[in-house]
């Protein structure tokens, strides 16, 4: 069975994007930035991945899953389907239609969509975000994949928003880059 896989960077006081969606404030090293081109090419956007002449296969995922939040960043520059290498999907009850045909809107239930696709053949299916959206899907949630920077936001979109919920994780392994960022990977315990 696939699993859902929320692979996200945060900052150390737990925002995934500052009060405007800024995501510009991440210390991204050339250690890291090379980790995960090389580990996981698919997170990086198609439009840019040109630019940086990534033509390298899925490895992990093959569907994502994002919410407005996420989406609208691109479609503030004009890319109607951001991860074309990927079957993606937006969860949002305030975009009234989505033109591109290789992006399906999800205006209804996120967790019956991860339980649809966990069944479907394929590679895993990655959360992309945003914390409203991860909150919601928290008990689908197989894997956590976060990268640690080491930069307090202050304020901004929380990993995780909506009910108090605690759910257990453990660590199986990490790893350390240079810019003091670190990525954690844990199972559901």
């Amino acid at each position: 069975m696939r699993k859902l896989v929320y692979y996200v960077g945060v900052s150390i006081d737990g925002y995934i994007a500052g009060p405007g969606g800024e995501i510009d404030f991440y210390p991204l090293g050339d250690d890291m930035a090379a980790w995960f081109t090389a580990d996981y090419p698919e997170t990086v956007p198609t439009h840019i991945r040109a630019r940086l002449g990534i033509d390298a296969p899925n490895k992990h995922f093959d569907t994502l899953v994002m919410g407005r939040g996420t989406y609208q960043p691109a479609l503030d520059i004009d890319v109607t389907s951001p991860y074309a290498h990927l079957k993606q999907y937006v969860v949002s009850t305030s975009i009234p239609e989505i033109t591109d045909p290789g992006v399906e809107l999800v205006p209804g239930d996120p967790v019956a969509l991860v339980r649809r696709l966990k069944e479907e053949d394929g590679m895993d299916i990655w959360l992309c975000g945003g914390g409203k959206l991860a909150g919601s899907l928290l008990p689908e949630i197989d894997e956590l994949i976060v990268k640690s920077y080491p930069v307090v936001a202050g304020t901004g979109v929380p990993a995780f928003s909506g009910e108090f919920r605690p759910t257990l994780f453990t660590p199986v392994r990490a790893r350390s880059f240079g810019n003091g960022a670190t990525v954690t990977w844990y199972g559901r315990a």
